[in-house]
């Protein structure tokens, strides 16, 4: 099947409301598939537009030998929070519930957050952060404010913070996940190559991938390589302005190991084929091709606001397995850089009719 053709807009002429598309509420996933890897993928020609369905069990058939697969290896972290108010005369006198989502840390014992309701909690507010038992494990002091609910908050110094995460925080399901997390999403929200803590958001691509898979992709021939980038309060924050050309998105935090640079200049120069997994993934991968020239990377680490829309020019990235995006939102305009819009809109009204699963615990495409 081919998806049919629209007609085209110079990237400069494109805006937010081009990247939408009809989706019955009924077809986001709000849990994970039975069996993690059980999932649909549609297989999407990125230049002629053909697309068909699959099975994400059939990715190794399509990988090719020589391929490099590369994978974002960040570990969410238990990041929404739930504080109580403290009477600034009585500190230790607790009032009101107000959820804190910790988005990116801002420097020691800094991070910044979303807090809802956020027009309560101003400058200079302290909060506290108790376990189920009542028992205090967490206070902080509301820092500076920013728009949309964001605080700059800095916590009182603890032995071991993520450990007080782990024993009061909660998986930062997505908001149209419509329920509270459950002890299944601290594995299914995770990725079987989580290492590196830091993300608010699970790439969501890798959460296909069992250990069974990777050896099956292994076997084939097909090399691996991991990258970092933790996912921030852009996954969060909806595009508030009318043409692409406004779009600014918020800086996230990645890293190029040796192991990973040297990988990818060696697949540069004997010519083959670089395969991301996850928008997250070529984020990172594109990032690096601005800073260093391709099959000259150096191993580094940064940070990185890139916006990848139409008319981008993908200097590593062939190969892209990714799941159903939000409308309107820039990991669909990065789809549709790296397919062309006009297909991938065509593949997304498919995959609305043929009742594929959207979104984060949703199924995928394979797009190259």
């Amino acid at each position: 099947m081919t998806g049919r053709e629209e007609p085209s807009q110079s990237p400069s002429s494109l805006r937010v409301v081009d990247f939408d598309y009809d989706l019955p509420e009924e077809l986001i996933a709000q849990q994970p598939p039975a069996v993690r890897g059980a999932s649909r993928m549609m297989l999407l020609d990125r230049t002629t537009g053909a697309f068909r369905d699959s099975m994400f069990s059939q990715l190794p058939e399509l990988l090719r030998e020589g391929d490099l697969l590369v994978v974002n290896d960040s570990r969410v972290i238990p990041a929404r929070l739930f504080a109580r108010r403290t009477l600034q005369r009585e500190r230790e006198a607790p009032t009101g519930r107000i959820e804190v989502m910790l988005t990116a840390p801002a420097g020691e014992n800094q991070w910044r957050a979303l807090v809802r309701p956020g027009r309560k909690i101003a400058i200079g507010e302290r909060l506290v952060f108790p376990d189920s038992s009542g028992e205090i494990v967490l206070r902080a002091e509301v820092l500076e404010r920013g728009l949309y609910g964001e605080r700059l908050i800095e916590f009182e110094p603890v032995d071991d913070f993520f450990a007080a995460l782990d024993r009061i925080g909660h998986i930062p399901l997505p908001h149209y996940i419509h329920r509270n997390d459950e002890p299944g999403d601290h594995d299914r929200y995770q990725t079987v190559f989580a290492r590196e803590r830091g993300s608010v958001a699970a790439p969501t691509a890798g959460l296909h991938f069992t250990p069974e898979m990777l050896a099956a992709i292994r076997a084939r021939g097909v090399e691996t390589a991991t990258v970092t980038l933790h996912v921030g309060l852009g996954t969060f924050a909806p595009l508030r302005v009318e043409n692409l050309s406004e779009v600014k998105l918020h800086r996230e935090r990645y890293s190029l190991s040796a192991e990973a640079a040297d990988a990818l200049n060696r697949a540069v120069r004997e010519g083959r084929r670089i395969v991301a997994v996850g928008t997250t993934t070529v984020r990172t991968l594109e990032s690096a091709a601005q800073r260093f020239e391709p099959g000259k990377l150096e191993p580094h680490s940064g940070e990185t606001s890139i916006f990848i829309s139409p008319g981008f020019e993908f200097r590593l990235v062939r190969a892209l397995v990714t799941n159903f995006h939000l409308p309107q939102s820039s990991l669909l305009m990065l789809v549709s850089a790296f397919a062309r819009r006009e297909h991938v809109l065509a593949a997304y009204r498919h995959a609305v009719e043929a009742r594929y699963r959207f979104f984060s615990y949703g199924d995928c495409m394979f797009i190259a």
